[in-house]
């Protein structure tokens, strides 16, 4: 049974305890692998990502109560794994962006879980290098394609800065790639 596309009635089958078990289940099933990929390009480790990943449907879970509905449900999703993301960051003994972006692409190059090539390990570092809050906007953008409004309502940030931010991190990652080459 795939998730209903409209928002109303996946929001009344959450909030109904005889479906809402099942319609969770399918609502992991179908956000695991793009909210994965989001909380990975902030996050160096495979590890770290999925202990996020279930910190983030933790919560979802315990506070589908509190949802109120006034948001989609993805963006709901976004909000919070974005925020555990964050908390992450802000708690661990990991920098919050890269220093030294060569050796961050070789350390890229070398790990398991990545397939792209040298170019693509210097572009993800440089990205990586990007101070916490402009990376979401970039990775956001760049990479999830969501539209500034979407992305306003999972940060609460006007979409004048979004853009600003936006603007500023594509330039970090232009003048960085250039010098390089």
């Amino acid at each position: 049974m795939p998730l209903p596309h409209d928002e109303d009635i996946l929001i009344q089958q959450l909030r109904d305890p005889h479906t809402r078990r099942n319609t969770f289940s399918m609502l992991v099933k179908e956000y695991s692998q793009p909210l994965y990929r989001h909380i990975r390009r902030m996050v160096e480790s495979h590890d770290d990502t999925n202990d996020i990943l279930q910190n983030t449907f933790i919560k979802a879970w315990t506070g589908l109560d509190g949802f109120l509905g006034n948001a989609k449900v993805l963006t709901w999703l976004y909000r919070i794994a974005t925020n555990e993301t964050l908390t992450f960051i802000s708690r661990s003994s990991h920098c919050d962006a890269v220093e030294d972006i060569e050796a961050y692409a070789s350390q890229l190059e070398a790990d398991e879980w990545f397939d792209g090539d040298r170019l693509q390990a210097r572009f993800t570092a440089a990205i990586q290098a990007l101070p916490p809050k402009q990376r979401l906007v970039f990775n956001m953008k760049y990479y999830d394609d969501m539209k500034y409004e979407e992305i306003s309502a999972v940060l609460g940030t006007s979409t004048g800065a979004l853009k600003a931010s936006y603007h500023i991190a594509v330039k970090k990652i232009s003048e960085y790639l250039l010098r390089e080459n």
